[in-house]
């Protein structure tokens, strides 16, 4: 792949949202709901470069957990439920706002890591002093 075939990062990204392949943009990534495939079935990318580790769900933490306390807060100031409506509420919302992203965040994720060429850190080689 020469570097005029690169996808731009705008391009990667749109292919990580939409849960293809960060290469060709036309396999699926999945096998299940977070299980990947092992290689893509358009292009033949192996998968076995990826590793997101725990940054997905961080992100999704953060973000839910903005807008979750952020609304219980501002409910809680202005209406004073009691506090069974808040669980009833809040539950459901921190749900939605961490599963259902979850495979489009982990994609994404794995698209920029391929657009960059991300990999392990390494040490310099260097003779002791």
């Amino acid at each position: 792949m020469t570097d005029e075939t690169l996808p731009t990062v705008a391009q990667s990204a749109m292919r990580g949202l939409a849960c293809k392949c960060p290469r060709c943009g036309k396999g699926k990534l999945y096998a299940g709901f977070l299980n990947l495939r092992p290689r893509c079935e358009s292009c033949g990318l192996d998968y076995a470069f990826i590793d997101t580790g725990d940054g997905p769900a961080i992100f999704l933490i953060m973000i839910a957990g903005a807008i979750v306390v952020g609304s219980a807060l501002i409910v809680e100031i202005k209406y004073q439920p009691p506090f069974w409506l808040h669980a009833a509420l809040w539950l459901p919302l921190i749900l939605a706002t961490t599963l259902l992203p979850m495979r489009s965040m982990k994609s994404l994720l794995i698209a920029l890591q391929f657009h960059h060429k991300a990999a392990p850190g390494r040490l310099i080689d260097r003779e002791p002093k």
